[in-house]
Order: structure tokens, then sequence, then C-alpha cells
């Protein structure tokens, strides 16, 4: 693996963290099969693909200081062209939370404002390298996760939330508008229950906004539980949150740029069992009907993308789910095989 250690890696490799004490060192192996992936995307009549660049796969050290890898601009750029080449449109997020450990260790990563020059370089050498081919750019993959449960430094630790320093006028009229489309990632509807206020200790994003947040209300769960526990299947809440977005903020162009579900992953089954996942199908077919009808009341999409196209090494649930539209043999050489979303996803894109 050429590039240097992010936060991602080293989490990784903390097998406590992980639920089967797994790593990603390997994962599925893109870096080296991503030529039959794209196959794979062709095959089912993809015509775009969402992938995230590793900033520390660009720049080793985080910054430029430390030079350019050129054998990861090389591989990105192999990527690209082969997708180009199978006639799949690149959509490239520059950040998925991988920060590189040399600026964590160096003044904090995103604790510090040194780090927006150094996110700034890592761009710009993306768009040197890539932007002649790349015409669609993603700045941050969910930035509400890392800017909500990281932490204040330790000199902070026993304010609320409420008095952390808010943005000075100048820094919101600089933001305003800055975006040419939203990206959004849906998987699931919550409830939300008041919350009293915070005491001012284990002050987390949740207390801070007074809301305890739940999928289920009088012990009903508010639809069917995936194998993730935090996954309820409520397509109706995609078409409320488009249409919310379009008549709060202006009706922006949106990209669907997640949404998915998993199921467990069940050693015991046999290949041909574990490829029947109809209930995934069921998921995309109700999603994409929310989707159609909140594009008719007026909602601005312009696009939408499946999680995910492969098994993955899911974060720190490790190898315990499956999200992809493909089966992934881990036992096998990480040979792919088209899950029956898959053949689905094929006849879909034919209409």
């Amino acid at each position: 693996m050429d590039k240097d250690p992010s936060l991602n890696l080293r989490l990784s490799d903390l097998a406590d963290k992980i639920a089967d004490r797994s790593n990603g060192d390997v994962a599925v192996d893109s870096y080296h099969l991503y030529k039959e992936d794209v196959r794979i995307m062709k095959n089912m009549g993809m015509d775009a693909y969402r992938f995230s660049i590793s900033w520390s796969r660009i720049l080793p050290n985080g910054s430029l200081s430390g030079g350019v890898n050129r054998e990861g601009v090389r591989y990105y750029n192999n990527l690209i062209d082969e997708l180009l080449l199978r006639g799949v449109q690149p959509f490239v997020t520059l950040f998925h939370w991988d920060t590189p450990q040399a600026l964590e260790d160096k003044y904090g990563a995103f604790l510090s404002p040194n780090i927006i020059n150094d996110y700034k370089d890592y761009a710009e050498v993306c768009f040197k390298e890539f932007g002649d081919r790349v015409k669609h750019w993603i700045t941050f993959n969910e930035p509400w996760s890392f800017c909500t449960t990281g932490r204040l430094p330790a000199k902070h630790e026993n304010i609320s939330w409420e008095s952390v320093p808010q943005f000075t006028k100048e820094q919101s009229e600089l933001v305003k508008g800055a975006f040419d489309f939203i990206g959004l990632n849906y998987y699931t509807t919550n409830y939300a229950d008041n919350l009293p206020p915070s005491n001012g200790l284990n002050v987390t994003y949740d207390t801070d906004a007074r809301a305890n947040l739940t999928g289920i209300r009088n012990g009903v769960p508010i639809g069917p539980q995936a194998a993730s526990s935090w996954i309820f299947v409520y397509p109706q809440g995609f078409r409320e949150l488009l249409l919310y977005v379009k008549e709060n903020y202006g009706n922006p162009t949106v990209y669907i740029t997640e949404n998915g579900i998993d199921e467990a992953n069940n050693q015991s089954l046999s290949l041909q069992e574990a490829l029947k996942d109809d209930a995934r199908i069921e998921f995309h077919r109700k999603h994409l009907l929310a989707l159609q009808s909140a594009v008719s009341d007026g909602a601005n999409v312009k696009g939408y993308f499946a999680w995910s196209l492969l098994d993955n090494f899911e974060w720190a649930s490790g190898y315990t789910v499956r999200f992809g539209i493909n089966f992934v043999d881990y036992n096998n050489g990480l040979k792919r095989h088209p899950k029956s979303s898959a053949h689905w996803f094929t006849e879909f894109l034919k209409k």
C-alpha cells in the first residue's frame, strides 16, 4: 500500500475497536482489482462512480513540504482513465475521514486552523493532476460525522457546546452559497424525543441539540431494521428530506451520494444463498419510488449512488455486515459475484 498512515489506518490496526477484530489493510483490494470493478460497473449499465482519494496517498506527510507521491497519483490516473474508457463518469470525494496521521501528530488535524492550508494544497494538487478529466468534486464525505463525534481540546472539556465560538459574520458570508450542489447520504429516519438541558458534563452533539434520536417509539420501530442497529428502513423519510431541502434551501441541485442497506455477513450460508438479497431490492425499489415522487414535486435531484458497489470493510463493523450489491468472497481470493440486487439494477438501468 503506497501511502503513509492515516487515522483510519490507525483505527483499523486497533483490533479491539473493530467488531470482528479485522482490519482494512487489504479490504476488497480494489487497489489492484480496479479494472475488474470498472467492468462490473460497465456491465451493469452504470454511468457514474463515486470514489474517494486518500489524502496521504497523494501527500505522504499531509502537506506539500513532504512532496507528492507520484505512485499514488499514477494509481488514481489509471482508475480515472479506466472509468472514462468504459463510459463511467468519476465523482471524486477529496476527504472521507482519513486525515493524514502526520497532521494529527503535528497540530491535532481538524482541531487546528492549520489544516485549512494543508487541505487547500492537497485539493489543488488533485485538481491539477486529475481536473482535466474529473468534473465533479465532493469536498468532505459526511462532515456531520467527524464534526459531531470529534472532541474539543482538553482545556474545553467542561464547557457546553453552546459556548463554542460561533462563525463570525464575515465567515458566514464567506461560506454562504459557496457550493454547486449538495450531496445527501440517506439511510434511515429517527424519531426525536425531548432531552433536558445538559449539566455541562459528558456533552455530546445529541445533548447539545436536546434531542434523543431513536428509531423506535412505544416499542414499535419506524420501519424494518437492517443488520446495522441504526438503520430502520423508511423510504417516506427520503422523500420528506428531499422536499425539506427544496423548500428550505432554495431548491439546490442535489446528488444522492449514498443510499443502501446491509445484511449480516452470515458465513454459514452457501454462496447461492448469500447472493439472494431480496430485501435490498425492495429497499432500493421503494427509495427510488420515493425519489421519483420528490422529483415530481420539484426536488432538483440529478443523480443517485447506491451504497455500495461491493461488500467492504465497514469501519468499526469490520466485515460483519455487507452493503454491496456485488458479493465479495473473503475466503476465496476476493472474487466478486453479482447478488440478486445487481441483476435487478442491471435491468432497471435498461429502462
